[in-house]
C-alpha cells in the first residue's frame, strides 16, 4: 500500500527541483482553493482566474516557504489576500458594473423554470446571503463551514486573533439567520 507523501515532503522535493511534486501539490489543493474563490465571487470565470493567480504565487513562493504553520493555511492565506486584492481592483469595479443587468435578467429567467430543486434553491439563497455579508464575516464563514478549518487556523489565515474570528463567525451567522428568515417571510407574503 503506497503512502501518500505529506505536504512537507512534497515541498522538500519541489525545493530540490521536482516538477512532479509540484503537480501533486497543485492537484491536492486545486479544488479547495477554486471552491473558496467561487464561493467568494459567485463567478466561475473569476474564480478560475483567481485560483490560477494563487497557484502562480504558490509556485513563486515555494522556494522561500518555511513550515511555520500548515501548508494549507499558508495557501488559504494567499487565497484570502488575493480575493481581497481583487475586490479592491479596478477590474472588479468594471465587472460588477457590467454584470448588474445580466444578473437581473438571469434571476428572472431562473424564476420561470418550474423544475428548480428545493435543495439547489436553498443553496443559491444561502450563497446570495453570504455574498451580502461584510468580507471579514464571509471569509470566516466560508473557511469554517465550507473548508472545515479550526478557529486558530482561520485566525492565522486572516491575520486576526481567535476571539475576533469567533465574533465574526457569530455576527455573520446571526446576519444570515435574519436574512434567510426575512426572505422566508417575504415569500409567504407574496403567495
Amino acid at each position: 500500500m503506497n503512502k501518500l507523501p505529506t505536504d512537507e515532503q512534497l515541498i522538500e522535493e519541489i525545493q530540490g527541483g521536482s516538477q512532479a511534486a509540484m503537480e501533486v501539490l497543485v492537484r491536492r489543493y486545486y479544488k479547495q482553493i477554486y471552491a473558496y474563490m467561487y464561493r467568494k465571487t459567485s463567478s466561475s470565470h473569476t474564480a478560475y482566474d483567481l485560483t490560477q493567480d494563487v497557484f502562480v504565487k504558490m509556485v513563486n513562493g515555494i522556494p522561500a516557504y518555511s513550515s511555520k504553520g500548515s501548508f494549507s493555511g499558508w495557501l488559504f492565506t494567499i487565497s484570502v489576500n488575493r480575493c481581497r486584492d481583487y475586490y479592491r481592483s479596478a477590474a472588479y469595479r468594471q465587472a460588477s458594473n457590467s454584470t448588474a443587468y445580466d444578473e437581473q435578467h438571469d434571476s428572472k429567467q431562473e424564476e420561470s423554470v418550474a423544475y428548480i430543486f428545493e435543495k439547489k434553491e436553498t443553496r443559491q439563497r444561502l450563497k446570495q446571503a453570504i455574498g451580502t455579508l461584510p468580507d471579514i464575516q464571509s471569509e470566516a464563514i466560508l473557511l469554517k463551514y465550507y473548508h472545515d478549518l479550526k478557529i486558530r487556523e482561520i485566525a492565522d489565515i486572516t491575520g486576526a486573533n481567535e476571539s475576533t474570528v469567533k465574533a465574526r463567525l457569530k455576527q455573520g451567522v446571526d446576519k444570515l439567520k435574519k436574512l434567510l428568515r426575512r426572505e422566508d417571510y417575504e415569500q409567504t407574503q407574496h403567495t
